[in-house]
């Protein structure tokens, strides 16, 4: 019988940590949180000194009741939540659930940066107790998240629109988005020039030069007739070598990953988001199944600020590299970096936890986004305990007199590798190119002082400034974590959050507010522009931490945050704006009545109203947001387009997925056309009978393509099911069907549903796995190409799909 009982988050993380443990421990899983604010109400009472009221979460009494009853049977129980202030919640929470008043059972607190033997042992054999500063810290954050959510979503459900919410660290993501747009659209681009001459010398290659000076000043030429002038000057010109100098420079290795830095170096090599980083690093720490070894934690805990590394780790990732890369790529002493100021030294970096699980030996057992994060790690830890890498930057000046007598100078600069050192294993990715990077291009001739080159082209060139980048995933990280903006471990919420609220989308992998993040977001600044302040966000994060080393009561904390919030609520309650109820006057007027137009807000943002209404009910939509109407000219608001049917004038509508043309005969005439689309197809009668009521069958256009259904609809709702001609391998009576989900994703059922459930992603093939026998394979499509794959989770069997033909003798 077992003497110990341990509780971790996950049950991965059960199974890994318990073939360390043995028989005398019984492992089990709390699956998260165990108790939270309820969501009914505000759960904080401010006056006995915001004290939270915190309840079991639904669904989670039946597993405490059995926790209870296996710690009755055990002499000690061991709370093994993650490393962090919501490990250390959960901890406090099962404790309270846990403890008997008698203290017949002892209750230990063990933490581990890492799920190997060695530091489950070292864990067990020196066990604590609950940090109750950690605690106060995720408390205080839980109860500044919910003060916040619980006062402010109201007012915006009042004045925008019902299921809006604002978020502490949220709002000041978006507020930086929104701020970034702004500078982006308020951008005006400036001309400026560029003169490049190509030069030969003795030896190849051409010598590509810039002008750097005329004179003693930097030339600024913004416009042709600046640059023609110039260049007139320099006809017939001499170019001689000014000055050769030649330098070592040297680049050195960067620091293994902390969390933010894998999430923006994911994000720029990988291309994957925050959240879908997180949850394979949290894969990879809880434990992969390797073999015969069974489930091993392949990294350190990935909720990090710390750089440090043991001592163990840097002398295996030193073997490592002298055994793989030689000597010469082997610095004296070990490459030591410094955290951050406020970084959390007890944890480490993230790195590999042991050097013997090389990509190489693991990836048949990972799937390839896990192999993926995981090479990454594995190349940033051993690169950061290498030798620089050095370089020979070579600057060339060559002088030209022009007709005026100036000398004007041009300018080139090359560098060439001359030892890889830890860029033989890894390079950091970067958001935009550098001149290191444009140097690295260019291969320079040999020459020398005083050499004559030949003349053989000047090239102006027409440049024009730049905005500046909208936000990627990776650049937004980085920028919330320099202005000390929440945690790293925070980013994955707050980013999908921001989106899923529709406050932002993302075009070509970077954030752009929608109208609605847009209109938020002014109006909580409008009355909360002090508690959304960058500083001041980043103020309450210190605080944070200053809780959590216990040099701050967190009721003190609250106590101030909450006076000045109180006033901004009751200021918002009554000047805050109430974009409902809005009329923003134009110059136009209504084509149906005469009457003078209004711009609105709908439930789907704003649009063009008469002030008829109800007796007039025309509307159309605006092209532009509502913060930048008052910049735009109504009247020009694109070209009338007619409709196809009937003639009569197509209008702007705004639906469920966005802005649409519709034909203003509605309802006589129903018309629509996408923006930049065809007019909506009309439908195609089938001689084919339905089914169900024996109507015609009819080709209809959705939103997802064509599809076959009753010409009868509303009445008959009948769709006709498209097949693949596979059987149900899990009922063997039904057929494979093609379906869409709510979001229009293809995926793979048995058209039995709901007498049988079967569901897969990928597309079923009937063909049986020849190494675990499952009764089918998917098909699913890589970089390379479509590969069949077993869809057994423990069988890693996949090979490349076969050409049609032999697709159909394999189901024949």
């Amino acid at each position: 019988m077992p003497k110990a009982l341990v509780i971790v988050e996950s049950p991965a993380k059960a199974k890994t940590i318990n073939k360390y443990l043995g028989k005398q421990y019984v492992v089990k899983a709390s699956l998260g949180h165990i108790k939270d604010l309820p969501k009914r109400d505000l759960a904080v009472n401010v006056d006995d000194g915001f004290q939270p009221r915190y309840e079991v979460i639904e669904g989670k009494k039946k597993l405490i009741n059995e926790l209870k009853q296996t710690a009755k049977k055990v002499d000690e129980v061991y709370l093994a939540a993650d490393p962090d202030r919501e490990g250390e919640a959960i901890c406090y929470h099962l404790q309270e659930e846990l403890a008997d008043k008698k203290g017949a059972v002892k209750i230990y607190r063990v933490m581990f940066n890492e799920i190997t033997k060695k530091a489950i042992e070292a864990a067990f054999q020196n066990p604590g107790s609950v940090n109750t500063h950690l605690v106060d810290a995720q408390q205080a954050r839980r109860v500044l998240d919910r003060l916040v959510g619980y006062k402010i979503s109201p007012l915006l459900w009042d004045k925008v629109r019902r299921g809006l919410s604002a978020g502490r660290v949220q709002t000041v993501a978006l507020r930086l988005i929104v701020e970034r747009e702004r500078e982006v659209r308020a951008f005006q681009k400036r001309e400026y020039w560029t003169v490049d001459a190509d030069l030969a010398a003795k030896k190849p290659p051409v010598l590509s030069t810039r002008l750097i000076k005329a004179g003693d000043d930097t030339p600024e030429l913004g416009s042709q007739e600046q640059t023609d002038a110039l260049v007139a000057q320099l006809e017939g010109a001499a170019y001689v070598v000014k000055s050769v100098g030649t330098r070592e420079k040297k680049r050195n290795p960067v620091a293994p990953f902390i969390t933010s830095t894998l999430q923006q170096e994911s994000a720029r090599k990988l291309r994957f988001s925050v959240k879908r980083t997180m949850m394979l690093a949290q894969r990879l720490y809880e434990g992969i199944e390797i073999g015969k070894e069974g489930a091993v934690g392949l990294i350190t805990y990935m909720r990090t600020d710390s750089t440090r590394v043991s001592d163990d780790a840097i002398r295996d990732v030193r073997d490592y590299v002298r055994d793989r890369y030689g000597k010469e790529f082997l610095p004296d002493a070990a490459n030591i970096y410094k955290s951050k100021k406020d970084a959390q030294d007890a944890h480490e970096a993230i790195r590999p936890t042991s050097m013997a699980l090389a990509p190489d030996v693991v990836e048949k057992y990972l799937a390839e986004d896990e192999m993926k994060l995981y090479r990454l790690i594995w190349n940033r830890f051993v690169a950061s305990q290498m030798m620089p890498a050095l370089f020979d930057q070579t600057t060339i000046d060559v002088a030209a007199t022009g007709k005026n007598g100036v000398e004007y100078t041009f300018r080139a600069t090359g560098s060439v590798l001359k030892f890889d050192g830890f860029l033989k294993v890894y390079q950091e990715g970067k958001d935009v190119s550098d001149e290191e990077d444009e140097e690295l291009k260019h291969r320079l001739p040999a020459v020398s002082q005083g050499e004559v080159l030949r003349f053989k082209a000047i090239k102006p060139e027409q440049h024009f400034t730049e905005p500046p980048p909208r936000y990627n995933e990776a650049t937004l990280v980085k920028r919330l974590e320099a202005d000390g903006v929440g945690r790293p471990s925070t980013y994955a919420s707050i980013l999908s959050t921001i989106q899923e609220r529709e406050y932002v989308k993302k075009e070509g992998g970077r954030f752009t507010p929608t109208e609605l993040g847009m209109v938020v977001t002014d109006l909580l600044l409008e009355s909360f522009d002090d508690i959304f302040d960058v500083n001041y966000t980043a103020r309450m994060e210190q605080e944070l931490d200053d809780i959590e080393d216990g040099k701050l009561d967190w009721r003190a904390a609250m106590g101030e945050f909450y006076e000045r919030f109180e006033r901004d609520i009751k200021h918002a309650e009554e000047h805050m704006t109430d974009i409902k109820r809005m009329e923003k006057p134009t110059d136009l007027t209504c084509e149906k009545c005469g009457k003078p137009l209004v711009i609105k807000w709908g439930k789907h943002g704003s649009f063009i109203a008469c002030t008829g209404y109800p007796e007039c009910t025309y509307t159309r939509e605006l092209t532009v947001d509502l913060p930048d109407v008052d910049k735009v000219d109504l009247t020009e608001q694109g070209e009338e387009e007619y409709c196809e049917n009937c003639g009569r004038p197509m209008v702007l509508k705004k639906g469920r997925f966005g802005t649409f043309l519709a034909c203003t005969g509605y309802p006589d005439c129903k018309t629509t056309k996408q923006i930049g689309g065809e007019q909506k197809k009309a439908d195609q009668p089938l001689d084919e009978k339905c089914p169900q009521c024996d109507s015609n069958l009819v080709l209809k256009y959705g939103r997802f393509g064509e599809f076959t259904a009753c010409s009868n609809y509303p009445k008959c709702k009948y769709v006709k099911q498209k097949t693949i001609g596979v059987k149900c391998p899990e009922c063997s009576e039904g057929d494979i069907i093609e379906r869409r989900s709510k979001k229009g994703k293809t995926f793979y059922g048995c058209n039995r549903y709901p007498d049988c459930s079967f569901v897969a992603w990928g597309k079923p093939i009937a063909e049986k796995c020849p190494e675990c026998g499952s009764p089918y394979m998917v098909e699913k499509w890589l970089k390379a190409g479509p590969v069949w794959q077993c869809p057994n989770a423990e069988c890693k069997y996949k090979k490349e799909a076969p050409v049609q033909a032999e697709v159909q003798e394999v189901r024949s």
